[in-house]
């Protein structure tokens, strides 16, 4: 009989997710297309021929194929790999339109808490969507809406990271407390897909259970993806029925009755087994309809349960065969008793057919389920005997039988005394008293005789000792207030990195620092973490505690390409052009392709001062990402070195166009527009750049100066006080802040600051001029000259000036430093 079209379709998709699983791509885009080919009319079968060639890398094609489905809205996945093409493919608004058409199927989806190892929701929720939405918005240049869209994927699932993040970037004052924050739709993943009254090892858990909740998602996503763990799943479950440990215990107190009086009729010949009598099926035989949950179910209503509870009664009045594993297993230690009841083979009914004495009556089948024929036939052929017949057979209906019961099963066991094998008391341990505890799978059972253990002379060939098992370990389960415990510390942990990201992204580096120095220890030994310290530290102008955290980053992961060009700019102003040629080299080796290596590279020119062969470099990185921000504020750089100015102001102006909050290019534009004499064009940019980075005191001196240009000496000192309480140890700010104190006459600070000053730079020869100058106000002739001649042995070039201030202190002249200016 063919298969139905359902059933092919069915096939070919398993297929697929089979590859796609397992990273075979180019296998799942052959299965994908003959699945499309076979059903063309699908949704699903379109979304997994984008989906293959999506994961393929080739986006345009995968854009095509989704794009009449996703344009329609009518199936999420196409839209979402539509979208996430689009945002590749710089498509913005037309993955935008996809998402947006398709909202109905993803606003209140949610399926945070559903993906395991063996399960996951086959398309994105809210979150998800959102958060997608968002970086096309992003990039479509609609700032409102993609801001929108972050804070919706955020109250989602606070676990977004990426959005949080592209909320810093944009810089968005975000509150880190609230953000990540335990809320009710975080646990609804583990509540909504759990049924109520799950049996587990013979009780009830509770739905938030993970091990429930794996069972119902496998049940809801892959009802039908493997029979055979179906049949594996229902054997190893129903043992926990309470059915088959009542009735394994009832018939425990008429154990050797049953096997004596099995025995006498045996001997009697009054137990006739008919040949067409099939095997009453036991407890492991057929799980066709057991569901993906693996649990016993019970028997629908009507006839069927009244059949179903006649065989199984058939099948427990059969005595178990006995061996030696069942007293070895009695004997196990307690700790182990959870392990035995959780595998098929621990009960003695469920993990091997129930055996008789009477050859014959267990029938052998074959591969294809057909009976074996009996070795030999029973002595008085006939009809087969009634179903009551058969329930009652143990149950002492012949008085022959039950009259000589006693002296046949006596003979056996001492015949089988003579020939069974000692067991070791290992495998046998007894009480004090001598006698055997023995134990059920549920509760504990009656002591026995050794008569319990004997078995006649055909089974005892066969009875062989099971090997040797190492005890399994059940793995720990978490119990379910541990669920939001746990989502609590993630959460909690969260709210460290995202306080130490978000200062960051606003600048505050000490506020950043701190917060990523409260990490536990594992994780600030993370390269994202040491990556994030190293750029504080480098904003902070602290090149040398931000080279150490990149050391150590390098040496965590050599491989690492992110944030490789911050390093190499630290190694520029360290001037360490041997450990700069290195890393340059090393990342060119590794990663040809990436612009931060080029960038690397052009910086090992640049300190080198060959600024054509820097230009090459930082030009290749632009042409590898056109959205590399960084790389064109280094080739303006360049520019400006080698006084190209107008091209250094278009590198500028693309710098910005990649990054709107690329502070850089606005400092590197101001000063530009300061070397051409455009101050108020300088000061515009060097405030834009300020607003952008508050914190740094470069920036802030950058304004000073130009308003000092433009004799605004007031406004300017107010900018180089500022600048110092940013970084005190800055010798540059605070001789800038000094000289405008000495031309506003305020001697008493500015001898202050000067003071300060020469501690800090002793051999500066300037700093020195200014003293003399400073002195010569105060009508301290012996000690201007005496700064006057240190300057002058410390730069002899400005000699020039140094001679002519030291002539005119006898002279009453206005402030004038020339040299300075």
């Amino acid at each position: 009989m063919a298969p139905t079209s359902t059933a092919i379709s069915g096939q070919l998709r398993q297929l697929v997710y089979y590859h796609l699983d397992n990273y075979s791509y180019d296998n799942a885009l052959f299965y994908a297309e003959r699945l499309t080919a076979h059903d063309p009319r699908s949704s699903e079968s379109v979304y997994l021929l984008a989906l293959s060639h999506f994961r393929l890398g080739d986006y345009r094609t995968a854009c095509e194929y989704s794009k009449a489905v996703a344009y329609r809205g009518s199936h999420l996945g196409c839209a979402f790999v539509f979208a996430q093409a689009c945002l590749i493919l710089e498509r913005y608004k037309d993955g935008i339109t996809a998402l947006e058409k398709s909202r109905g199927l993803w606003t209140h989806k949610t399926s945070f808490g559903r993906h395991t190892a063996t399960s996951r929701a086959p398309h994105p929720d809210a979150a998800t969507v959102f958060s997608l939405l968002g970086k096309l918005y992003r990039l479509y240049d609609d700032k409102k809406k993609a801001i929108i869209c972050f804070e919706e994927s955020l109250k989602a699932n606070p676990f977004m990271w990426d959005a949080f993040t592209a909320l810093c970037d944009m810089g968005i004052n975000v509150r880190t407390q609230n953000i990540f924050k335990l809320n009710d739709t975080l646990l609804q993943g583990f509540e909504n897909d759990l049924p109520a009254g799950i049996i587990s090892d013979g009780g009830f858990v509770n739905p938030m259970d993970p091990v429930a909740k794996k069972s119902s998602l496998r049940t809801a996503i892959y009802e039908n993806a493997d029979p055979f763990d179906a049949h594996r799943a229902a054997a190893g479950n129903e043992m926990f029925s309470s059915n088959n440990l009542s009735s394994f215990d009832a018939a425990e107190n008429e154990f050797m009755a049953k096997i004596n009086a099995a025995r006498s009729r045996m001997a009697s010949g009054s137990l006739r087994i008919p040949d067409g009598l099939e095997t009453p099926p036991t407890n492991n035989q057929d799980h066709t309809n057991v569901p993906r949950l693996g649990l016993a179910q019970e028997p629908a209503y009507g006839a069927p349960k009244k059949t179903r509870n006649v065989q199984a009664a058939e099948t427990l009045d059969i005595p178990p065969k006995v061996s030696y594993r069942l007293g070895s297993r009695r004997n196990q230690r307690p700790q182990d008793k959870a392990q035995d009841e959780l595998l098929p083979e621990s009960d003695p009914v469920t993990s091997r057919p129930p055996i008789t004495t009477a050859p014959g009556f267990e029938r052998k089948r074959t591969v294809s389920g057909h009976p074996v024929q009996p070795r030999q036939q029973s002595e008085e052929p006939g009809a087969p005997p009634r179903r009551s017949t058969r329930i009652n057979m143990f149950r002492g209906g012949n008085s022959k039988a039950n009259s000589g019961a006693a002296t046949v099963g006596a003979a056996a066991t001492r015949e089988l005394k003579k020939a069974r094998p000692p067991i070791s008391r290992i495998m046998r341990p007894t009480t004090s008293s001598g006698t055997s505890v023995g134990r059920a799978v549920s509760g504990n059972r009656k002591p026995m005789d050794d008569n319990g253990m004997d078995v006649d002379h055909a089974e005892a060939p066969r009875i062989k000792e099971p090997p040797p098992q190492a005890p399994l370990v059940k793995p720990a389960e978490p119990e379910p207030v541990k669920v939001e415990e746990t989502l609590k510390y993630l959460l909690d942990l969260l709210k460290k990195f995202g306080t130490g990201y978000f200062a960051l992204s606003q600048f505050q580096c000490s506020e950043s620092i701190i917060a990523f120095n409260s990490l536990p220890r594992v994780h600030q030994e993370t390269p994202w973490v040491l990556s994030q310290m190293g750029r504080a530290y480098y904003e902070q102008a602290n090149y040398g505690e931000a080279e150490k955290q990149y050391r150590r980053l390098r040496i965590l992961a050599p491989t690492r390409l992110e944030d490789m060009e911050v390093y190499s700019t630290i190694l520029w102003f360290l001037k360490r052009e041997t450990d700069l040629c290195f890393l340059a080299h090393d990342l060119v080796d590794s990663s040809w392709h990436s612009p931060q290596a080029w960038c690397a590279l052009g910086n090992a020119w640049s300190l080198a001062r060959d600024h054509e062969q820097a230009l090459r470099c930082f030009k290749r990185a632009t042409q590898l990402n056109p959205s590399f921000a960084y790389a064109f504020t280094l080739q303006g750089h360049e520019h400006v070195a080698n006084e190209e100015y107008e091209k250094a102001l278009t590198a500028y102006r693309q710098a910005i166009s990649a990054d709107r909050r690329h502070y850089n290019a606005y400092y590197g534009i101001g000063r530009v527009y300061e070397k051409l004499g455009n101050y108020d064009k300088a000061y515009t940019h060097f405030h834009t750049a300020s607003v952008i980075n508050p914190t740094n005191a470069v920036l802030i001196c950058c304004i000073g100066n130009v308003l000092e240009r433009q004799r605004q000496t007031v406004q300017a000192l107010q900018y180089f006080s500022k600048a110092t309480e940013l970084a005190p140890s800055a010798a540059q700010t605070r001789y800038k802040k000094a000289r405008a104190l000495l031309a506003l006459n305020q001697l008493d600070a500015a001898q202050k600051e000067l003071e300060i000053l020469k501690h800090l730079a002793p051999d500066e020869a300037t700093v020195h001029f200014l003293l003399g100058k400073l002195y010569k106000s105060l009508n301290d002739k012996g000690q201007a000259v005496r700064h006057f001649t240190i300057a002058l042995n410390l730069d002899p070039k400005a000699s020039q000036q140094i001679k002519e201030a030291i002539e005119s202190l006898e002279e009453e002249d206005s402030y004038e430093d020339s040299m300075m200016a």
